[in-house]
């Protein structure tokens, strides 16, 4: 008999379970990459707070433990920025991102100044492209960050993402 993992908004509380898991699963993008130094890996617990606490935040839990977690804020322009959504490496491949991708996406749909979801990934981060193109994301620029690393990011209309969860 296994548990359901189940979503919901991140609690101040959660702060330093996100910020361990988020280490956790940017090691393989420092890897990738070749950079050990990138935004994720030396975020501090304050920054990341306050994150949570000006925008949405959403934590997937297998019983009490975080598992994976999603945050984003929506911009004056109208661009909802979804950022830094992780999935723990022994839970990836079953379909967590995405429903964490989508739940994001209805906290967003709920607000009527958000006209567009933008998130961005690096160039050779084939799973993370796969999954955004798979729910509607397309390609809107590149930003070479560095001799290695070449930031996507990708976009879609809020409209267009008229998800209903089902059971």
């Amino acid at each position: 008999m296994g548990m359901s993992v189940t979503i919901s908004a991140a609690r101040a509380q959660d702060a330093e379970h996100i910020l361990k898991l988020q280490y956790l699963c940017y090691q393989s993008e420092a890897e990738l990459y070749g950079d050990y130094a990138i935004e994720p890996l030396t975020q501090s617990l304050d920054d990341l707070r306050t994150e949570i606490v000006e925008g949405h935040a959403l934590v997937a839990r297998l019983g009490d433990e975080v598992v994976a977690s999603v945050r984003g804020r929506v911009e004056a322009d109208g661009t909802a920025r979804i950022s830094k959504l992780i999935v723990h490496p022994r839970m990836q491949r079953h379909g967590l991102g995405g429903r964490l991708l989508d739940a994001i996406e209805d906290q967003f749909a709920g607000e009527p100044t958000a006209q567009r979801f933008q998130l961005f990934t690096g160039h050779r981060s084939e799973g993370n492209l796969r999954l955004y193109r798979s729910r509607g994301y397309v390609p809107v620029s590149r930003e070479q960050i560095g001799p290695k690393l070449t930031l996507v990011t990708l976009e879609k209309e809020a409209t267009a993402s008229a998800y209903v969860a089902s059971a």
